[in-house]
C-alpha cells in the first residue's frame, strides 16, 4: 500500500498512537457491548448454539447419517447421543465460561466493526482511489470471516467433537470432559476457520506490498496442498470423506487467491504503463 506523501497535516509518532488508542477504545467498547447482550442471552447461546453439537439431530450429524443409510454403511453419525459429557469441576468455572463466552461473542459478532476501526486508522495513508475502495474490503472481508465461521461451527467443530468424543484408548477410560476444554475445541474451529477463510484478503494485500506473486504460489501449490490435507486429518475423524470436505473450500480458496493475486498484478502493470506514457508526454 502507498503512502500518501502529499497530505498536508503531517502526524507525529505520538499522534499516531493518541489515534490508535482511540480506535482501540472504541473497539473495546463495542466488544463488550455485544458482551453484555451476549452475557444476558446466554442461555440461549449455551444452550441452542454452544451445546447444539452434542445434540445427534444436529444438521452436520443427520446429513452424514442420512448419506451413510442412503449407501448402505453404518455411521458414528447416527447414534442416539454423544458418548461423552460435560462437566465443571471448579465453583467459578461455570460463571467464568460465561463471561469468556459473551466476550468472545463480542469479539466474532463485532469483526465487522474492528475491521472498521482498523480501517480508519490506515486508510489516511492510501491514496483516494485506494480509500474509495474502504467500504467493499470491509464487506468482502466480514463475509468471508463469517462464512469460515459457519463453516468452523457446522463441518470442522462437529466431525472432530464426534471423532475426539467417541475416541477411547480403553472401554476402561470414560470421556468425561470440562466444560473449559469443550469450548475451547469449538472456539478454535471457528476463529481458525474464519481467519482461514480470510486467505484472498490477505494474498491481496501481499501482492500489494510485493511479497507475493502468482507464480510463487503456484510454485507451492503442491506443499499447500498436502499442508491442508494432513490438517484436513487432524481435525476430522480418519476417514477420506470428511478430509475431503474440509479440504475442497481451503483449496478453492487457495485457488481464488491465485487469481486474485495475478489480477492485483495485472493492474499494477497497467497503472505503472500509464504512468510511462505520461511521463513521456511531458518529456
Amino acid at each position: 500500500m502507498a503512502k500518501n506523501t502529499t497530505t498536508p497535516d503531517e502526524m507525529s509518532f505520538l499522534d499516531h498512537l493518541e489515534e490508535l488508542r482511540w480506535h482501540l477504545i472504541r473497539s473495546t467498547l463495542a466488544i463488550v457491548i455485544i458482551g453484555v447482550v451476549a452475557f444476558v442471552f446466554s442461555r440461549f447461546i449455551f444452550d441452542i448454539i454452544i451445546f447444539g453439537p452434542l445434540q445427534m439431530d444436529f444438521p452436520t450429524y443427520k446429513f452424514f447419517c442420512e448419506a451413510a443409510t442412503s449407501i448402505g454403511m453404518e455411521s458414528d453419525f447416527c447414534k442416539e447421543k454423544v458418548p461423552f459429557t460435560i462437566q465443571s469441576r471448579t465453583m467459578s468455572g461455570q460463571f467464568s465460561a460465561d463471561i469468556w463466552t459473551a466476550i468472545w461473542a463480542g469479539i466474532i459478532i463485532g469483526f465487522p466493526y474492528i475491521l472498521y476501526e482498523l480501517w480508519k486508522f490506515i486508510s489516511p495513508g492510501l491514496y483516494e482511489k485506494e480509500r474509495k475502495h474502504s467500504k467493499g474490503f470491509i464487506f468482502v472481508a466480514s463475509l468471508l470471516f463469517f462464512l469460515g465461521v459457519l463453516f468452523g461451527y457446522y463441518i470442522v467443530a462437529p466431525l472432530s467433537i464426534n471423532f475426539l468424543g467417541s475416541y477411547q484408548v480403553s472401554e476402561i477410560v470414560l470421556n468425561e470432559f470440562d466444560l473449559d476444554n469443550y469450548i475451547g475445541l469449538l472456539r478454535s474451529a471457528v476463529l481458525a476457520c474464519g481467519i482461514i477463510f480470510e486467505l484472498p484478503i490477505i494474498i491481496y494485500f501481499l501482492t500489494k506490498v510485493g511479497l507475493v506473486t502468482p507464480e510463487i504460489l503456484k510454485k507451492y501449490r503442491k506443499i499447500a496442498l498436502v499442508i491442508v490435507l494432513i490438517l484436513s486429518a487432524v481435525i476430522t475423524p480418519p476417514d477420506v470423506t470428511s478430509q475431503i470436505i474440509v479440504a475442497i473450500p481451503v483449496l478453492i480458496l487457495y485457488q481464488v487467491s491465485i487469481y486474485i493475486s495475478a489480477r492485483v498484478l495485472k493492474s499494477e502493470a497497467k497503472k505503472e504503463a500509464k504512468r510511462a506514457k505520461r511521463n513521456v508526454k511531458s518529456s
